[in-house]
């Protein structure tokens, strides 16, 4: 299992050794112990129970389903704890790069100039560097 999977493809190998339930293009849905899941969602499933678009079920010991004819899957419940979905502590993994408590930026509050980098306009509301934020600051 390569690193550069997303999180879908992670949840099918976590599902390897559950009973799922999986429907193809055509319409026939597979109930069966998932084997082997492949990063391209190829899946191979035993003891199996099909049912035809018509309705009619049969089994089968195994089978081996191309990804790209699988329409969807249904995992089992118990996979909603799976490691993938455990949030990680801010602690844990670092502080981070945005403005921590320890500066003391304060984001468009200033008055600015009415003019300059605005938009363009003379004595615009709040046009220059640190033009008041949102609100514009000071009408001119």
């Amino acid at each position: 299992m390569s690193s550069n999977i997303g999180i879908p493809i992670k949840l099918l190998h976590e599902a390897e050794s559950h009973i799922i339930s999986l429907e193809t293009k055509s319409g026939e849905t597979y109930r069966g112990t998932l084997v082997e899941a492949e990063d391209s969602m190829n899946v191979q499933l035993t003891d199996v129970t099909v049912t035809h678009r018509n309705g009619q079920q049969s089994s089968m010991n195994t089978v081996y389903i191309r990804g790209s004819k699988i329409r969807f899957f249904v995992l089992p419940d118990i996979l909603q704890k799976a490691p993938m979905f455990k949030v990680v502590d801010s602690a844990v993994k670092g502080q981070g790069r945005g403005y921590g408590s320890h500066t003391k930026v304060s984001r468009g509050s200033g008055v600015g100039l009415g003019f300059g980098v605005g938009r363009g306009r003379l004595q615009a509301r709040g046009g220059g560097r640190g033009g008041g934020g949102r609100g514009g600051g000071q009408n001119r």
